[in-house]
């Protein structure tokens, strides 16, 4: 067994299947109301599936919407299928949620943003207009001295210090 638990790992599978849980949804019933998703995904991932031209033209990363047209949704334990429109031209893709960066629904201020190992330590977003603006990040567990930590120190902290 372990000597730790990877708190970081629990919560990256629980946001994963939040964002299952959110899609499944959303193939069973539609897009509630005004809800809408960015999703910024790793297009270098193995298991990623878009045509060979969006490759080219996003070679490392790429965002889609799921808004006004999407077909075809289709929600797996390890990712989904959906058709989007580009330029009025119907291409399906497979999103593997491992490839998931950032998850955002900005009808309601919801994000999930997933840490890799070569984030830059400067993330910025993306507001609603376009404008970047600086998003907080909490410590992460290595950069804590786990000498003078302890769990009376701990601090907690409000989501809603996290909204506009």
């Amino acid at each position: 067994m372990s000597q730790t638990i990877d708190y970081g790992k629990l919560m990256h599978r629980a946001m994963r299947s939040l964002i299952q849980e959110v899609l499944g949804q959303v193939a069973t019933h539609g897009l509630p109301g005004q809800h809408h998703f960015f999703i910024t995904f790793d297009t270098t991932h193995p298991d990623v599936e878009i045509a060979a031209w969006l490759r080219d033209r996003y070679p490392e990363e790429m965002t889609v919407v799921l808004q006004h047209w999407f077909d075809n949704l289709e929600v797996t334990d390890q990712g989904f299928y959906i058709t989007l429109n580009f330029g009025d031209t119907p291409e399906p893709l497979y999103i593997p949620y491992d490839a998931i960066a950032t998850f955002v629904d900005p009808s309601v201020e919801f994000g999930l943003r997933f840490e890799t190992a070569s984030s830059d330590d400067d993330e910025e977003a993306v507001d609603e207009d376009g404008a970047e603006e600086d998003v907080p990040e909490a410590p992460l567990a290595e950069d804590l001295d786990p000498d003078t930590a302890s769990p009376s120190e701990a601090e907690i902290v409000s989501l809603d210090s996290f909204r506009k």
